[in-house]
């Protein structure tokens, strides 16, 4: 028993190397991601990009998978009409988006992943001008799929560069004055840069 026990330590200390080595790490993210709808949102109306402040946390409970939590200061879109191109009011939203991903090379100097998930997109701050001002403008919220892929680029042991891309199915009911004008099929590319710190939990 005492001729095995070097081995068995030295097994039991691999498999907990093996098993702590990125599981349970938080990463939090700071960085600037571009909402960029689809050119033909709607038969009346189309709907501008834009670029904002994003936030996002990702917890590894496993080596390879990682959870991961988007969200954002609120981005603000102009409504512009399809015939002459001239703005028609804006809107803000919030769009959260939770993933699952699997990273390929989570411990290599690039880790490129992809990642699945659900978008909720809370519209509000709802304002009308040119051609509709004095109108009321609604815009009902959205909830769809979303999936991603991106990288990350190691920065020393704990600091990362990140980029990432996703597309999320933005679908929402529109009117004016209470008169359906169909529904805006935002359907946006989602495009950012971050730069990420690593936490051991």
């Amino acid at each position: 028993m005492m001729n095995k026990l070097p081995t068995l330590l030295l097994l039991a200390g691999s498999a907990a190397a093996i098993g702590s080595a990125g599981a349970s790490d938080l990463v939090l993210r700071a960085g600037v991601h571009n909402v960029d709808p689809k050119s033909d949102n709607n038969a009346v109306v189309h709907v501008d990009s834009n670029a904002t402040l994003s936030l996002a946390a990702e917890w590894y409970f496993t080596r390879n998978v990682a959870l991961d939590v988007l969200g954002s200061v609120p981005f603000k879109h102009d409504i512009r009409l399809n015939s002459d191109n001239s703005k028609v009011g804006s809107i803000k939203h919030l769009p959260p988006t939770i993933s699952l991903q699997y990273h390929f090379n989570p411990a290599g100097g690039f880790d490129p992943y992809l990642g699945a998930g659900v978008n909720y997109t809370l519209i509000f701050d709802k304002q009308t001008t040119g051609a509709l001002a004095g109108t009321k403008l609604s815009v009902e919220n959205s909830f769809g799929p979303a999936v991603q892929a991106g990288g990350d680029f190691a920065l020393g042991k704990d600091w990362l560069l990140g980029i990432d891309v996703r597309y999320i199915w933005i679908k929402a009911k529109a009117a004016v004055n209470g008169a359906s004008i169909g529904e805006v099929k935002v359907d946006p590319l989602v495009y950012g840069v971050s730069i990420g710190r690593r936490f051991s939990l």
